[in-house]
């Protein structure tokens, strides 16, 4: 992905909790560190990326909310004001909100635990991603250490639903929890720690992906 390339890319989970939030700012803030003028838009009414920005301040990424009935406008917006890679990042439970996500997106992002009830929740997400044809992966969160059994019992789950898997995985770590409390991400307060290396890995192939 060259950096003239537009592209937007979906978080989506009916799950609460899978970490939605977390991948869509950390995704949008290395964009901005490669170059990108990047933004995150918020279609979550809690507004949890929104609630990050105001902790982060006048930094990149941009984070602006929406509901999800103006999503296809606001990022219109977004690209008139120069913006060339955007997050979307959307609320549990809204079928409607992740319609619009997936329809709107390049490709689209699908956080998941590796709990039963989490992985559960991928399945409404399959017809979704069907009929719009928009490329998904899902993103395995929160892998607990020497989760080798979990994880591929969740692959088997994940392929028998026809969806791929990428092939980062992010860990349970404290870097995520710690540096999303100062509006910041893992790289920002441990540079060389697992999850920055972790989210590194995510951003290479997610380039790779978007061509």
């Amino acid at each position: 992905m060259a950096k003239s390339d537009p592209a937007t890319v979906a978080i989506v989970s009916q799950k609460g909790g899978s970490g939605k939030t977390t991948l869509a700012v950390h995704l949008a803030t290395r964009a901005a560190q490669a170059g990108h003028q990047s933004c995150v838009v918020d279609t979550d009414p809690q507004a949890s990326a929104a609630a990050w920005s105001d902790w982060r301040g006048d930094f990149l990424p941009v984070v602006v909310t929406s509901p999800p009935a103006r999503l296809g406008r606001t990022i219109d917006n977004a690209r008139k004001q120069g913006m060339d890679f955007v997050v979307i990042d959307t609320p549990p439970h809204a079928d409607a909100a992740a319609r619009e996500a997936i329809k709107a997106a390049d490709i689209v992002l699908i956080p998941t635990r590796l709990r039963a009830f989490d992985l559960a929740a991928l399945e409404p997400i399959v017809d979704l991603v069907a009929l719009a044809r928009t490329p998904a992966f899902v993103v395995f969160n929160a892998v607990p250490a020497g989760a080798k059994l979990l994880t591929t019992e969740a692959e088997t789950v994940a392929a028998n639903l026809g969806l791929t898997v990428c092939p980062v995985k992010l860990g349970e770590r404290a870097a995520f929890h710690r540096s999303s409390a100062k509006g910041e991400t893992a790289a920002e307060v441990d540079p060389e720690g697992k999850a920055a290396k972790e989210v590194e890995r995510l951003w290479k192939w997610l380039r790779k992906q978007l061509g």
